[in-house]
């Protein structure tokens, strides 16, 4: 396959593997609730909330923006990792772009057909690496892990890219998504502090920066 851009997921000073991950050939099928069934003739995207430009896109529309492969590590929170993706798709920043974020925007909620929602910082979907995949591994997304569409987030772990993603809501503070209501980290960075697995961990990190913060101040 050729002009695939080859991303190294993890810090410099990190292990590929994070911690408590164990690497995997298989690509597991993990979805909460019943699977969308979405052609692309049916599928289409909205871009709206701080922008000046709201947007909606077909699948024409999408393929308009330039195609590109991006090989990279996939990182479950239910412990699995599966190294050298190739994913096709669309840079998420491309898209949002034509949205024409605010100056005051700082977060994006994803949604997906289906009613899932997940909140990443802009920062975190302005990088390269951040798609909205179409391929897998040179074939077509299938239907169960996320197609005809989905986000794929490499930096963070995988549930923090919606799968039949339908929508982005740029948003001006942080909102918490479906997983991160429900017990899971509100960033989900798989090489932070405990992993960010787990929303209590927030907690934590949060309760050393104010220790720190007080023995600064002494």
């Amino acid at each position: 396959m050729s002009n695939v851009e080859r991303i190294q997921t993890h810090p410099a000073d990190k292990p590929r593997l994070p911690d408590g991950q164990y690497n995997t050939t298989k690509w597991p099928v993990l979805t909460y609730g019943p699977t969308p069934q979405v052609s692309t003739e049916q599928w289409h995207m909205r871009i709206w909330g701080a922008c000046a430009n709201p947007i909606e896109l077909d699948w024409a529309g999408l393929q308009a923006l330039p195609f590109v492969r991006v090989q990279a590590d996939m990182h479950c929170v239910t412990t699995w990792s599966r190294y050298d993706f190739v994913w096709g798709g669309y840079r998420v920043r491309d898209l949002l772009a034509l949205a024409k974020p605010n100056a005051g925007c700082t977060h994006v909620m994803q949604h997906g057909y289906g009613g899932y929602t997940t909140n990443t910082a802009l920062a975190d979907v302005l990088d390269s690496d951040a798609l909205v995949v179409t391929e897998a591994d040179g074939e077509p997304l299938d239907v169960e892990h996320g197609g005809p569409a989905r986000v794929v987030v490499p930096k963070l772990w995988a549930w923090k890219g919606a799968k039949w993603v339908n929508g982005f809501e740029l948003l001006t503070q942080d909102r918490r998504g479906f997983w991160e209501v429900n017990g899971y980290h509100n960033h989900g960075d798989p090489w932070g502090p405990g992993e960010e697995r787990y929303s209590h961990q927030e907690q934590a990190k949060q309760t050393r920066k104010d220790g720190n913060d007080l023995r600064r101040k002494r």
